[in-house]
């Protein structure tokens, strides 16, 4: 393995503790998308779902990543940089840093009697034989178990799920029910009971899991609708919400600076994210064959928020489009995404997407047939002539850095319309 190698694979394991979801192997489409929205909140730099899967393996990819998703990666990982992640982990082609080196050397003096020999021999066998009763265990069959749920209510947040179980035939009371992706939103229960109830924060296309002994057993789509639009800051893991009243009016959907701040939140030295969200079941509605149109404009810029960062994403059951806005001049970091077509302003241009906020920007989607086109202010921006999978449309959700206003929302394919004007 070569020394590049080590680093990422260092650096993306650190990102796997952080996570805590679990063994990356069995991630799936939906994770990789949560992760591009995490990334995105944390550092205000953008990768897509389709780049992390190529750098978790999930997709081919030749040779190391650019550098900018390598600075985007150590910065999530709570670096400064890739440059100030290699200064602290370089490793000279090994697989341990030079601090770990060290610290075995410093053991190695410790081993060299008989007696320590046959410890340590002892110590293998018994680490032996425990890998190999866990490796027996891990042999499950998920036929064996059972796992669904059902909200309390329709639709709204908080949302609680009952999920129903039975776990009965696993070998101890190592059984988890997992809401989502995180692993942070995990609740032991015992195999001896048939029920559990989890508080759902944020609505969502979601896929709750059933461990046993580590290992994932089942697994099901879960949709938590908004019952409309929910207003929220999702800077915190339990968002802070706001009342349809206080944003809701005029016309438009808005939230102003002032009750940003009379929430005692702080906009700088980096703007909360604000999120517009509506998940609900729109019926026969697919990513490739809609149309959608929207109005919206950044409101804050301050001194954190310079680029006014702006995304435009519809949510669809596992995977995501992400139309990306921000003020001219910072079309660099964008990423845009429609499913599996993937552009990053890295690599080529996305100046298209870099608009004025002094006034609304008019966003429009047509899709058909596998290609689409972007028009911003009624001009064409971009037109995607492949990469696109059909997945359901079961939400919109539109961010702001900072804050900002959305004047109208419409949604449909011709049998299918939604159409929000506040």
């Amino acid at each position: 393995m070569q020394n590049g190698d080590i680093l990422l694979s260092r650096v993306k394991k650190l990102i796997e503790n952080e996570l805590g979801w679990g063994d990356s192997s069995n991630w799936v489409n939906q994770d990789f998308v949560a992760l591009s929205k995490k990334i995105n909140d944390k550092t205000g730099n953008s990768l897509s779902p389709v780049t992390l899967k190529r750098i978790w393996g999930k997709a081919r990819y030749d040779g190391l990543p650019q550098v900018y998703t390598l600075n985007t990666l150590a910065k999530f990982a709570g670096y400064e940089s890739w440059r100030d992640f290699i200064v602290k982990n370089e490793t000279n082609g090994s697989e341990s840093p030079p601090e770990a080196d060290n610290r075995l050397k410093s053991r190695a003096g410790k081993w060299k009697s008989p007696r320590a020999i046959i410890i340590m021999l002892l110590i293998v066998a018994g680490v032996s034989f425990a890998t190999s009763k866990y490796l027996l265990k891990k042999n499950i069959k998920t036929s064996d178990y059972t796992f669904a749920s059902h909200t309390t209510i329709n639709a709204g947040i908080p949302n609680s799920v009952v999920f129903t179980y039975d776990a009965s035939k696993a070998d101890d009371d190592s059984v988890i029910i997992q809401q989502s992706w995180d692993n942070r939103l995990r609740r032991k229960v015992s195999k001896k009971d048939h029920q559990a109830t989890l508080i759902y924060y944020f609505p969502g296309y979601f896929n709750p899991k059933l461990i046993v002994n580590g290992t994932i057993v089942k697994e099901h789509g879960l949709l938590i609708k908004s019952n409309g639009w929910i207003t929220a800051l999702m800077d915190k893991d339990t968002p802070i919400y706001f009342k349809k009243e206080d944003v809701i009016k005029g016309g438009k959907m808005a939230l102003s600076i002032d009750r940003i701040k009379s929430q005692n939140i702080a906009l700088a030295p980096t703007p909360p994210v604000l999120s517009f969200c509506n998940v609900q079941d729109f019926g026969e509605l697919y990513s490739d064959d809609f149309d959608f149109e929207t109005s919206v404009k950044n409101e804050y810029r301050g001194e954190a928020s310079v680029c006014q960062m702006t995304n435009i994403y519809l949510l669809c059951k596992g995977t995501a489009i992400n139309i990306p806005l921000c003020s001219k001049g910072c079309e660099s970091a964008l990423n845009f995404f429609f499913t599996t077509h993937e552009v990053s302003g890295k690599k080529n241009d996305l100046s298209q997407f870099g608009v004025n906020f002094s006034s609304f920007v008019k966003v429009r989607i047509h899709s058909k047939a596998g290609k689409a086109k972007i028009y911003l202010n009624d001009k064409l921006a971009y037109a995607v002539n492949e990469g696109i999978t059909r997945a359901q449309i079961i939400g919109i959700d539109i961010t702001f850095h900072g804050t900002g206003s959305v004047d109208y929302v419409k949604l449909g394919n011709g049998k299918v319309n939604f159409d929000d004007e506040f």
